[in-house]
């Protein structure tokens, strides 16, 4: 599926931006037709080539009603992760790379609450970051809620 400049996409792994342009680049002496997408946060840029939406898992933005269920994830209880932070590690990382973003909840909830249980690990809490961000974006562009907004209703819904 291809899409038009304006549209909100999610990229897995890096969140929810619009595509603000499409270009042709010549890298590394290959030329490419490119997505320029704008996220939501910090302002950033990436550029995902054409080529390659239909492999990486490339979706449109939830809808408002999507965002209530992507809520009453964060709100439910913990669920089971494995013990070994080793093995809970590569399962929330296969779970990011889903793009699916009840499973990006899920992690997010999962995390906060292990860490106000006790303190995660470096990679654990960069994991952690990374998910709160990519939720962070697809909730802002599907709500049009403020960044404070989003992570105050987050904060809210995990208990």
């Amino acid at each position: 599926m291809y899409y038009n400049i304006g549209d909100k996409i999610v990229y897995p792994m890096h969140g929810a931006g619009i595509i603000e342009a499409i270009e042709e680049k010549e890298i590394l002496g290959v030329k490419r037709k490119y997505y320029i997408m704008k996220m939501p946060l910090d302002d950033m840029r990436v550029m995902i080539p054409l080529d390659t939406i239909d492999g990486i898992g490339i979706r449109q933005v939830i809808t408002q009603e999507e965002v209530q269920q992507v809520i009453q994830v964060l709100e439910a209880d913990e669920t089971n992760m494995p013990q070994n932070w080793n093995r809970r590690y590569r399962a929330n990382m296969d779970r990011l790379k889903t793009g699916d973003i009840f499973e990006v909840a899920e992690v997010v909830k999962n995390l906060v609450l292990r860490d106000r249980e006790k303190s995660l690990s470096t990679g654990e809490r960069k994991i952690l970051n990374n998910a709160r961000q990519i939720l962070l974006s697809e909730i802002i562009l599907a709500t049009d809620m403020s960044e404070e907004e989003v992570l105050a209703t987050m904060e809210r819904a995990i208990k």
